[in-house]
């Protein structure tokens, strides 16, 4: 058996992380950028495949079923915009991306008030983050800084982030310590 007939009839299999999808889910066209697990009532992505998911391996992610955004999955959902002053140069940046609740929604997402999302980012660093929190800080998935996509190797190429400037009690704290529970280059979240 040749690749591509290998990659054909393991698709069909549902071997591949794609394929398995819930039935009626839209598939992904591009490469995903955000793969959301755990409590959800639906899926548009096959259970996590040890051998096509390393970072995920790596990280000690698994899961049975998931959501996945692409990039074009994440622009059609509505996009906020927040202008935080940023540890890294001291200066106020404009970064926009949908809320991380509407995209949590769009995903299937079920939430209550003990729900703990773990926000991971490609580097290993994760963050636990209440519900009640995300709510109440309205964290965002940061697409663009500056009215510019956010590349891989720099902040992006998505960053869950929240306006510290407009949040008191983080306001208050010293710039360095605003941005602890924001991990960029965020690329899964479990819901708990």
């Amino acid at each position: 058996m040749n690749k591509r007939e290998f990659l054909g009839a393991a698709a069909a299999a549902g071997a591949l992380p794609l394929a398995g999808a819930a039935a009626g889910a839209a598939l992904p066209g591009g490469p995903a950028l955000l793969t959301v697990t755990g409590s959800l009532v639906r899926s548009n992505r096959g259970p996590f495949d040890p051998a096509l998911d390393q970072m995920m391996h790596k990280h000690g992610v698994t899961f049975r079923k998931a959501w996945v955004f692409d990039d074009a999955a994440l622009r059609m959902l509505p996009a906020l915009t927040i202008r935080p002053t940023l540890e890294y140069d001291r200066k106020v940046h404009e970064l926009r991306g949908p809320l991380l609740l509407d995209l949590l929604a769009h995903a299937g997402a079920t939430l209550g008030d003990k729900t703990v999302l773990t926000l991971r980012a490609v580097d290993g660093y994760n963050v636990e983050l209440p519900l009640a929190q995300a709510r109440a800080r309205r964290f965002i998935v940061a697409t663009h800084v500056d009215g510019k996509p956010m590349p891989l190797g720099g902040l992006g190429p998505l960053w869950a982030v929240y306006d510290a400037d407009r949040v008191p009690d983080m306001a208050a704290l010293p710039l360095g310590q605003r941005f602890a529970s924001c991990p960029w280059a965020l690329y899964h979240v479990e819901v708990r």
